[in-house]
C-alpha cells in the first residue's frame, strides 16, 4: 500500500512499521548487488538455494511485510538471473512442488507465504535499472525496489515511472498490480507506460521458458503484456524484467521517453485535533473534502498536480490529517491555499499546517525513520469511490474511529486522491479496468500479537461492512468501482463477508476478467501459479 500513509496510522498508537532484522537483511542483499559487476546486462550474482537449516534461512523465510501469514518452504532460491528463475521452476514443476516468488515482500495476504509453497523464489538479487538500446525502452528487473527506480532513472536521465510512495516496495509485484502513487494524476498509472514485460512461463507439458511480450499491435504475444498492465501479481508466471517507454514517446533519446518529474515538490500536512472534532464536524470536514475531489480529479485539472492522502487514524490516536505533495511549482502554494480554505468551510476547527519544498528525489526516496519491530501482523481492504463518501459513510466511519472502550491504536481509514491522468485511459486499454474514480479508499487494522487476531480482524470487517451497507458489504454501490487488487483481501471471495451479489473477480477486474481467464489458459494451462485471489483458467 501507499507506505506513508500505512506510518501515519501505525504510528498513531506507537506502533511501528515493519523493517527490523528482516529489513536489514535486504538492505544488505541490495548492497550486495548493487556492488557486484555486471556482465552482460545479466547480472554475476548466481543462484543461491538456502534449506531450513541454513543460518539464512529465517530471515528469507520471514521477510515477508504481514506476519500474520509465515510459510516453511522447503527451500529459498535467491536467484540473479531469468535463467535461474527458469531452472527452479522446472524443478518445481518436475518435482510437484508448488512455487511462489517474492520481490519487496509487500503482499497483504498468504499469497507467497503460504504452508503449502514448498519452493520460494526470492528476487532480492534482481535489482538492475538500465536503458536498453535495442527496444529503446528502460528496463527494471522485478526485484528492484521503487526507491532503487526513481533514483537511477532520475539520476542517469532524468525521467520517472509514475509509481508508489513507498521507496522499499518491489517492482514485481508492484507494476503488475497496477500501481500508482503521487505523480499518478499527473502521468497517470504505473501500467500506463509499461512497453514489455519477460515472464518466465510453464508450458502444457509441464517446461518452463521465459518469454518477452510487447505491447506492439503486432506481437503474437501481446496478450501477456496486456495481461500484466493490472492483472496482478502470481497469476501467469513469474516476471523477471519489465521495459517502460511511454506510449507518446517520440524518437531514441532516453531523456524523452518517460516523464520528467519536477525539481523540487511542496511537501505538506494538515493535521486536525480529535478532541476538537464532534461528529458533525468530522462529517463537514470529510464532506468538503469529497466536493474537493469531485471538482479537481479531471484529466488535465490543474490540480491533477495535487496529491493527498487523507488519513483518519482511530483514537486514541490524538489526531487527523492529510498530507502528500504539490508539483505545480510556482502555483503549489495557491493549491494547498485553495484546498485549507476548501476544507475549513463550516468546520470550525483550523488545522496545524506544514509545509516544506525539498527535491523531488528526496521527496520520492526519503527514508523510513519509525521505530521497528519485526512482528506487525495486518489486514488491509479496498474501495474505489466515483464520488464522495456520502455523509452516512462518513457517519458511519467516526462511529467505529471512535468506539468508547474499543481502543485500536493502529487501525483507521485512509482516502487517497485518485483520477487525474489516471482517467484518461478506457478501462481495457489495460487490464487496470477502474478508470472513473477519484479516491482509493483503504481500511487498515495493524497490531503484534496473535492472540488478539479475531478482535482487529472483527473490528476491520465491521467497520468495512457498514461503510458498505449499501453494496452488501462490499464497494458495489452505484457510486463505487470496485477494489485494488494490490492490496488484496480474500474476504471478498467469501460469502460470508461479500453478500453483494458481486463476485470477487468482477470487483477487482470488472469486465476485464473474462479476457484475463484467456491469457490464463493460454500461457498457465496447468495453473501452476495460482492463489486465494488468482486468475481461474475456467
Amino acid at each position: 500500500m501507499v507506505e506513508s500513509t500505512r506510518r501515519t496510522l501505525l504510528r498513531a498508537g506507537a506502533a511501528a512499521a515493519v523493517s527490523g532484522p528482516a529489513a536489514a537483511l535486504v538492505a544488505s542483499w541490495h548492497a550486495t548487488v548493487q556492488a557486484a559487476p555486471q556482465l552482460g546486462g545479466v547480472s554475476a550474482f548466481g543462484s543461491v538455494t538456502v534449506g531450513p537449516d541454513d543460518p539464512r534461512y529465517r530471515s528469507l523465510a520471514l521477510r515477508g511485510y504481514n506476519h500474520r501469514f509465515q510459510g516453511k518452504p522447503e527451500q529459498i532460491r535467491v536467484v540473479g538471473s531469468t535463467e535461474d528463475v527458469v531452472r527452479a521452476v522446472d524443478e518445481a514443476v518436475r518435482t510437484k512442488r508448488r512455487i511462489a516468488v517474492r520481490s519487496g515482500g509487500h503482499c497483504f495476504e498468504n499469497f507467497v507465504d503460504d504452508p503449502d509453497v514448498r519452493i520460494l523464489i526470492d528476487m532480492v538479487a534482481m535489482t538492475q535499472v538500465d536503458y536498453d538500446r535495442r527496444r529503446n525502452a528502460f528496463m527494471v528487473e522485478a526485484g528492484a525496489t521503487l526507491g532503487e527506480v526513481y533514483r537511477k532513472l532520475f539520476l542517469g536521465w532524468g525521467v520517472t515511472i509514475p509509481g508508489g510512495t513507498c521507496p522499499g516496495v518491489g517492482a514485481g509485484g508492484h507494476v503488475c498490480g497496477g500501481g500508482y502513487g503521487a505523480l499518478c494524476r499527473m502521468y497517470g498509472l504505473t501500467v500506463d507506460h509499461l512497453f514489455a514485460v519477460e515472464v518466465v512461463v510453464v508450458d502444457r507439458s509441464g517446461k518452463a521458458r521465459s518469454v518477452v511480450a510487447t505491447r506492439e499491435p503486432s506481437d503474437p504475444n501481446r496478450d501477456l503484456w496486456w495481461a500484466h498492465t493490472g492483472g496482478g501479481g502470481g497469476n501467469f508466471g513469474i516476471v523477471t524484467r519489465y521495459w517502460f517507454r511511454s506510449p507518446d514517446a517520440q524518437g531514441t533519446d532516453p531523456g524523452r521517453l518517460l516523464p520528467r518529474p519536477p525539481s523540487t515538490v511542496l511537501s505538506y500536512s494538515l493535521d486536525w485535533p480529535w478532541s476538537e472534532l464532534d461528529r458533525d464536524s468530522f462529517v463537514r470536514l470529510m464532506r468538503n473534502y469529497g466536493e474537493w475531489g469531485e471538482r479537481n480529479s479531471a484529466p488535465g485539472s490543474p490540480a491533477a498536480a495535487f496529491y493527498g492522502e487523507f488519513v483518519l487514524a482511530s483514537k486514541p490516536s490524538e489526531t487527523i490529517g492529510i498530507s502528500g505533495q504539490v508539483t505545480a511549482g510556482s502555483g503549489a502554494d495557491r493549491l494547498l491555499d485553495d484546498l485549507v480554505t476548501t476544507l475549513g468551510r463550516g468546520v470550525g476547527v483550523r488545522p496545524l499546517r506544514q509545509s516544506s519544498t525539498m527535491p523531488w528525489l528526496a521527496s520520492a526516496t526519503q527514508a523510513i525513520n519509525d521505530p521497528t519491530t519485526f512482528d506487525r501482523r495486518l489486514k488491509l481492504k479496498s474501495g474505489y469511490r466515483r464520488r464522495r463518501c456520502t455523509d452516512q459513510q462518513i457517519a458511519t466511519a467516526y462511529r467505529h474511529l471512535t468506539r468508547a472502550g474499543d481502543n485500536d491504536p493502529s487501525g483507521g481509514l485512509f482516502i487517497n486522491t485518485y483520477g487525474g491522468r489516471v482517467n484518461a485511459v478506457s478501462p481495457g486499454t489495460t487490464a487496470m479496468p477502474h478508470r472513473d474514480s477519484i479516491f482509493l479508499i483503504g481500511f487498515l487494522a495493524g497490531w503484534q500479537d496473535p492472540a488478539e487476531d479475531s478482535r482487529h480482524l472483527t473490528w476491520i470487517r465491521e467497520f468495512y461492512r457498514d461503510f458498505y451497507a449499501g453494496g452488501g458489504g462490499v464497494p458495489a454501490g452505484e457510486d463505487d468501482d470496485g477494489a485494488f487488487i494490490n492490496y488484496p483481501d480474500a474476504d471478498l471471495a467469501d460469502p460470508r463477508y461479500n453478500t453483494s451479489g458481486t463476485p470477487w473477480h468482477t470487483l477487482y477486474y470488472k469486465d476485464n476478467y473474462a479476457r484475463l481467464q484467456q491469457v490464463k489458459r493460454r500461457w498457465d494451462p496447468r495453473n501452476v501459479f495460482h492463489h486465494a485471489l488468482s486468475i481461474r483458467p475456467n
